[in-house]
């Protein structure tokens, strides 16, 4: 059996530090706790590991946030996932910031990363942790607020967020989505 954690985001310096990429600086902070280093490969950055002996495979993808489900159906074929094995990291602008929920499948709530996955896949089925981005921004700013950088209040909650994502995927593979759910979803 082995997991595939994918952290959506896009590349390129322009959009390293802005709210859609939170799913990249999740699986940076797994790795960086871990000392382990990505690598680029087929359709992403991907590094390998193990949590208590189960194989985890981390994926950051390098087809940009349109095109993600690209690289995970790539991976989750090359390595063998199956699909109760894959959770997602993606930001949530209908969460405000500090909200983090774990969810076994859903609607992609209009956001392109899940609308791909969801196309190469064909299922919703599957798990996804949503890392509420707010949605402070005015009408017809939805673009620049997701694509901006944090702000400094922001910035500052990151790293407490960053640690408890890590903190559910270690959880999600050592026990399983349903006790994740129950363990996280209700903190504050």
């Amino acid at each position: 059996m082995k997991y595939l954690i994918v952290g959506l985001g896009n590349i390129g310096p322009e959009y390293k530090d802005t709210r859609h990429n939170i799913g990249f600086n999740v699986l940076d902070a797994f790795a960086g706790a871990s000392n382990l280093v990505f690598e680029e490969k087929r359709y992403g950055s991907v590094v390998e590991t193990k949590i208590e002996g189960r194989p985890v495979v981390l994926l950051k993808p390098s087809t940009y946030m349109n095109l993600s489900g690209k690289a995970v159906g790539y991976w989750m074929q090359k390595e063998k996932v199956p699909l109760e094995d894959l959770l997602v990291v993606v930001d949530d602008l209908a969460l405000p910031l500090g909200s983090l929920r774990l969810r076994g499948q859903g609607s992609d709530g209009g956001h392109n990363g899940l609308k791909s996955i969801d196309a190469v896949l064909g299922t919703d089925a599957y798990a996804r942790l949503r890392f509420g981005i707010g949605s402070d921004f005015g009408r017809g700013q939805q673009v620049e607020y997701v694509l901006g950088e944090w702000g400094t209040e922001e910035r500052e909650q990151l790293p407490l967020l960053e640690k408890r994502c890590v903190e559910i995927i270690y959880s999600f593979v050592l026990t399983g989505l349903v006790k994740t759910m129950n363990d996280f979803n209700k903190r504050k």
